[in-house]
């Protein structure tokens, strides 16, 4: 039987592909940090990476990325002299696991060298209580009388995409702690990294060899006996607030640490790990691979979530490296709030404060890209200061290995959209206009006054239209009128008025401050003029279709199939000017189809289903943002099946590693947490139906047919409900602690949950 809590491997392959793969999946983080899933003894030839939350640097003229911190969980072991690892020929049995729980990674390798065997286990996690620490537990066994070494601290060798980022590295050593500062290139960021060990047995003596800071333990091992040490490491940045120097701040951490004890250090990190799970998991009966899949997308959520009060946010591709540079995506706002918004909202408003924070880069951003552009115009790649790290020749072409012009960075809008409709989203399910008032309200009408800078009003047609854009679809570019685009603008526009009718009444002298601090009164009118004039492509009347944007209907037709069959290299890139699917109606992810799903109350089940007929079969499905948005939609017109067959493929996206590493010659690897977030969104706002906004929660249950039940937590206005759905019952639990009553609706019924009192309703499965 599946372990529903673990992922296990016991194959251990060298190729460095088969190394990037698995760093990806068995990867740790704390929201500060992430440290990938690689071994002991490795290295960055391994793709070893201790990757910085909000730390960027760059290096002449390469892209800017985050910086991977010296490994300070470097360890390797000599056997009678010999160097033991496990990509070499000495290994008899490996085995390492990811602990879904706490966020632990653990292995186990026996090796077997001139006629003995040496059994090495260890463990490591990244403090889920002290965000700056790791800790490992690491022992090592021989079964015949050896000389064993061990050898660790910190390893200064660090793996670098774009780097190297922390170029003059120094190591020292205060007592025993162990020491390693460096300095980035750009903003001169100092990165300070403290290593102690508790340990009770060999002697000790210091090595600063091969560019690492080093302690190497010799010992006669006695046949049978175990000898188990711990190791205690501290990460600091200029980007922590602590009040002394910050390398007394890192060895204080690590010698505190090291005083508490590694049993004391583990069960501080268990108890947040089990607070997180107590609101945030889902269970699912009947169906374990759902279940285990499910799970661990919930981990990588949990894992990559920002910081208490850093106002961070969480990249593309998480913590797992420095691919994609570091950046965040509107994948962010659109595929992994959701989940923060329904079950911590604590880490949802981190989330926002970091749009907040960057709302100045957006600003530079529309004043400089473009004639006339006003407002906020959010970066597509975002790194700390909210400029866009994306470059206007983005892609590189495989046959040749030039730069292809792509309009990525220029054309596609619908980030600021994205922004503030997640912005006035917190605002409605938590019922805390307190974002609002920090600079949420700022956002938003800086986004809406970006709008209205690049719209165009049509006095032939007496409307505006969005025009020369990109959507999600990014296989065709600089179109007209595209839906997913417009819509978003339109609802920015609606928001903007939302947001000041909300403070005139609420918050008045707030209001006038903002309009005064921003010299936006003027254009208020406008806002509400476009809010109504904004054309949006409509359903044709007759097929129900929204036409994606201005002339794709008159597109060739083609299947996924055929225009696979015409490429040339496998990495070859579909889009930009001349990619394969420009001409055809091939489009890459989700496009109108990820508007009906954001759009969830606004469209007919009639509407949705043409729509998800029309353009499933013509999408690529290039995005791992795509198949959860064609699960959601087909949940809704009872498509279950299919449903339930994609969001397998978004659960288990990384578990099989079943993605692009390579688009065009750019590396595209790493973990993909808005797939995370697409899995929990299709298992509870699809499956369990639940659809929340600022009046009320609704549930209308569409359980696949595997599922016995669907258990999970939910957070609303600021109180909590634990749901469980069945096949015929629907029953909450609301929490004792909460301040109010709530009057749920169950597939239309009215449910009147009392703080603390259960409520059961009875259901009718919709077909």
């Amino acid at each position: 039987m599946k372990n529903l809590w673990s992922i296990s491997t016991n194959e251990f392959a060298g190729g460095k592909e088969s190394l990037m793969r698995r760093g990806n999946v068995y990867q740790i983080a704390n929201g500060y940090m992430g440290y990938r899933g690689t071994l002991d003894e490795f290295g960055p030839e391994e793709s070893v990476g201790s990757t910085l939350a909000g730390i960027f640097d760059r290096v002449g003229s390469a892209w800017r990325e985050p910086v991977n911190a010296p490994n300070a969980g470097f360890t390797r072991v000599s056997l009678d002299g010999a160097e033991l690892s496990a990509l070499g020929r000495k290994v008899r049995h490996h085995e390492q696991t990811l602990h879904f729980a706490n966020a632990v990674f653990a292995r186990e390798t026996v090796f077997a060298s001139r006629g003995k065997t040496l059994t090495l286990k260890s463990s490591r996690f990244l403090s889920a209580a002290t965000p700056n620490l790791g800790v490992v537990q690491f022992s090592i066994r021989c079964d015949k009388a050896a000389a064993v070494t061990i050898r660790t601290g910190i390893d200064c060798n660090i793996w670098d995409l774009n780097g190297p980022h922390l170029p003059q590295l120094t190591a020292e050593k205060h007592g025993s702690v162990l020491l390693v500062q460096g300095v980035t290139n750009e903003s001169a960021k100092r990165v300070v990294v403290a290593e102690a060990v508790g340990l009770d047995f060999g002697t000790e003596t210091h090595e600063t060899q091969g560019h690492r800071n080093l302690r190497a333990i010799r010992l006669h091992a006695e046949a049978g006996k175990t000898y188990t040490f711990h190791k205690y490491y501290a990460v600091f940045t200029d980007h922590d607030a602590v009040g002394t120097p910050l390398p007394a701040a890192a060895i204080e951490a690590v010698r505190q640490a090291r005083a508490l004890g590694y049993q004391a250090c583990l069960g501080k990190h268990n108890a947040e790990w089990a607070r997180k799970w107590e609101r945030c998991d889902v269970r699912i009966e009947g169906d374990d691979e759902a279940q285990h899949a499910l799970r661990y997308s919930i981990l990588q959520l949990l894992m990559a979530a920002p910081v208490q009060g850093s106002a961070n946010s969480i990249p593309a591709r998480a913590l797992s490296g420095q691919v994609y540079k570091g950046a965040i995506f509107w994948d962010t706002e659109m595929y992994m709030l959701p989940f923060f918004l329904h079950t911590y909202p604590e880490k949802a408003v981190e989330l926002m404060r970091y749009r907040i924070k960057t709302l100045d880069g957006a600003r530079r951003k529309a004043a400089t890209e473009g004639p006339g552009y006003r407002g906020a115009f959010y970066a597509w790649e975002s790194q700390e200061t909210g400029d866009d790290a994306c470059t206007y020749f983005n892609v590189g072409d495989p046959f040749t290995g030039r730069d292809l012009r792509t309009h990525f960075r220029d054309k596609q809008v619908h980030i600021s959209g994205d922004v503030a409709i997640a912005m006035w989203e917190y605002f409605k399910l938590t019922g805390d206009d307190s974002l609002l008032l920090e600079g949420g309200a700022e956002v938003i009408l800086e986004c809406a006054r970006f709008y209205y800078s690049y719209a165009y009003f049509k006095r032939d047609k007496g409307r505006y239209e969005i025009l020369d854009v990109i959507g999600p679809d990014e296989y065709h570019e600089r179109v007209n009128n595209n839906a997913f685009t417009s819509t978003v603008a339109k609802e920015t526009f609606a928001i903007a008025n939302a947001t000041v009718d909300h403070l005139r009444k609420n918050h008045p002298k707030a209001l006038q401050a903002l309009l005064r601090k921003i010299d936006i009164q003027g254009e208020l009118p406008r806002f509400r003029e476009a809010e109504n004039l904004l054309y949006v492509p409509a359903p044709d009347p007759q097929t129900g279709v929204i036409e994606q944007f201005d002339g794709y209907f008159q597109l060739g037709d083609a299947t996924v199939e055929e225009l696979k069959a015409k490429m040339v290299h496998p990495n070859e890139y579909l889009g930009a000017g001349q990619g394969l699917a420009v001409a055809t109606k091939i489009i890459k992810q989700a496009d109108v189809v990820a508007m009906l799903n954001l759009l969830r109350t606004r469209f007919s089940t009639e509407i949705k289903k043409a729509n998800w007929e029309y353009y499933e079969p013509r999408t690529e499905h290039g995005s791992s943002l795509s198949a959860s948005a064609y699960a959601m939609v087909a949940i809704e017109f009872g498509k279950l099946d299919f449903a339930y067959k994609y969001f397998l493929k978004t659960a288990k996206i990384d578990l099989e590693a079943k993605y692009k590493v390579y688009v065009g010659n750019i590396f595209m690897g790493g973990s993909h947490p808005a797939a995370n977030g697409g899995t929990w969104m299709t298992a509870v706002l699809g499956f369990g139906g639940v659809q929340a906004d600022e009046n009320r929660v609704a549930i209308n249950p569409r359980l696949c047919r595997k599922w016995k039940s669907l258990q999970f937590q939910l957070v609303y206005q600021g109180d909590g409900f634990k749901i469980k759905i069945t096949k015929t019952s629907v029953t909450i639990n609301p929490a004792r602690t909460n301040t109010r009553k709530h009057t749920l609706l169950v597939a239309g019924s009215p449910a009147k949950c009392s703080p603390g009192k259960p409520v059961t309703v009875k259901y009718r499965q919709a077909k």
